[in-house]
């Protein structure tokens, strides 16, 4: 996993359930503002095992579902951390 050490937990999370569901590496990608995204392909995930993607998604302040010829990407945003 990319940067491990420095993510927060919801992150990381996130990122081993995503890549248990949909048995491929999730990508992450960090923005300069501190956002985090991770996006991986879903289309070979099973229909029942859905609610638990949503619910993995919904770790993050955002997420959505992109369909292209290449197949089917779920996304989801972690703001930046607050600094105290």
């Amino acid at each position: 996993m990319p940067d491990a050490v420095d993510q927060p937990s919801d992150v990381l999370r996130a990122y081993e359930a995503l890549k248990d569901l949909a048995r491929s590496t999730p990508r992450m990608q960090s923005e300069a503002d501190g956002t985090i995204r991770l996006e991986v392909n879903v289309a070979s995930v099973p229909a029942d095992l859905w609610d638990d993607l949503l619910a993995v998604l919904d770790l993050g302040s955002t997420y959505g579902l992109a369909s292209t010829p290449d197949g089917q990407t779920a996304w989801t945003h972690f703001d930046a951390p607050a600094t105290a």
